[in-house]
């Protein structure tokens, strides 16, 4: 596990030094496809979700079982990382229920590509992954590029494509159309900065979710950008003033205190 972890550290800051990963080279106009990470070490789901946001992934991160089926019950997932041995229910309750439709109500996506995360190899474990649906197998300690490319793989070979936002967001009080690149407020034009329409677009486009600083930063300025976690304060605190009735009290783009910020429809 320790070699694991020092082996994603060293990569993560040099290739944070040297390559311009932060950014889809798709540009925003696809919304990503997200991958649920469900891992109850939060030190692996971090070093994951930094490789994976890195690629242009959107992610979504689960400690617990119960945790993992209330993200798919919320949220359109297209891969899940899982892990066997989880608190409550594991990793192969979690894959049965998916794949037998268990939870009718929840309306999961029984067809979903599972790539089960496991610190024990023994062929029974993997045959016996298989035989649930599973759709790869990765063993403990991983390297995060190969996992990483394992996932791609995956969504190729299940024919995941990401969402192409030709249509215009619409909320109550607020319309963001990315072909146009136009922002409506009450049907009154609001004019933007392109890093300003490119935050909103990102956070509304995930409503509810929760970004840090330092996400926002990577996804929307990249790497390669070598200004620090103020410059996302800034910009967040100038679309409020342009597209909040009270910036004070914002409605549309809220803190989530120590932790960052998020969009909620209104």
């Amino acid at each position: 596990m320790q070699k694991f972890l020092n082996l994603a550290v060293i990569n993560l800051r040099e290739n944070r030094l040297i390559l311009n990963l932060g950014k889809s080279n798709r540009g925003f106009m696809a919304k990503p496809l997200t991958i649920l990470i469900v891992e109850d070490d939060t030190t692996i789901r971090e070093v994951v979700r930094r490789y994976l946001e890195r690629e242009g992934l959107a992610v979504l991160e689960a400690g617990t079982g119960y945790q993992a089926l209330e993200k798919l019950a919320d949220t359109k997932i297209d891969l899940v990382l899982l892990d066997i041995m989880l608190p409550g229910i594991d990793g192969f309750d979690i894959t049965r229920s998916l794949r037998d439709g268990d939870y009718p109500h929840l309306q999961l996506n029984e067809d979903i590509p599972i790539i089960m995360l496991t610190s024990r190899g023994d062929e029974s474990d993997r045959i016996a992954g298989f035989e649930l649906g599973v759709d790869d197998y990765v063993v403990k300690p991983f390297s995060p590029r190969e996992l990483v490319a394992r996932v791609k793989a995956v969504l190729r070979r299940t024919g995941a494509k990401e969402e192409d936002h030709e249509k215009p967001l619409i909320f109550t009080a607020l319309q963001i159309d990315p072909i146009r690149r136009t922002v409506l407020l009450e049907n009154q034009p609001i004019t933007l900065t392109a890093k300003e329409f490119e935050l909103l677009w990102l956070m509304a486009s995930h409503p509810q979710q929760v970004f840090t600083r330092e996400q926002l930063l990577n996804r929307i300025w990249g790497y390669e950008f070598y200004g620090d976690e103020s410059t996302v304060t800034v910009h967040i605190r100038r679309l409020r003033e342009k597209i909040e009735p009270d910036p004070s009290n914002p409605t549309f783009i809220q803190t989530v205190w120590g932790v960052g910020y998020k969009f909620e429809p209104a």
